[in-house]
């Protein structure tokens, strides 16, 4: 199993979204991670430290998957890299997932 970097690329707000279909709602993006926000997973079902328990019911599948050596080629453009999201409709987070070499981390 290989560690697995997990960056926070984006942050987005679909304030339309949101002022249509929420009872209340802070005007901001997410504000559990900021944008270059980095965590390592270095195994198991274990959590990153810091890292939003909702947020990671939804990363985890292809976190633990590019740890085990899965491909993502061809729709990424390098083995050992994905791109995936959370899932909140209104305040969607992407994130990097890049394995590392032990050196690196």
């Amino acid at each position: 199993m290989k560690p697995v970097r997990i960056t926070v690329l984006r942050k987005q707000l679909y304030q339309d979204i949101a002022e249509k279909y929420l009872t209340d709602y802070p005007d901001v993006e997410c504000d559990f991670f900021q944008e270059g926000d980095t965590f390592l997973y270095t195994g198991g079902a274990e959590m990153p430290a810091g890292f939003c328990p909702w947020a990671w019911v939804d990363v985890y599948p292809s976190v633990s998957a590019l740890s085990a050596g899965a491909a993502c080629v061809p729709w990424q453009n390098r083995d050992g890299v994905n791109i995936v999201c959370c899932k909140d409709g209104v305040r969607p987070v992407t994130f990097l997932l890049e394995t590392v070499e032990s050196r690196e981390e």
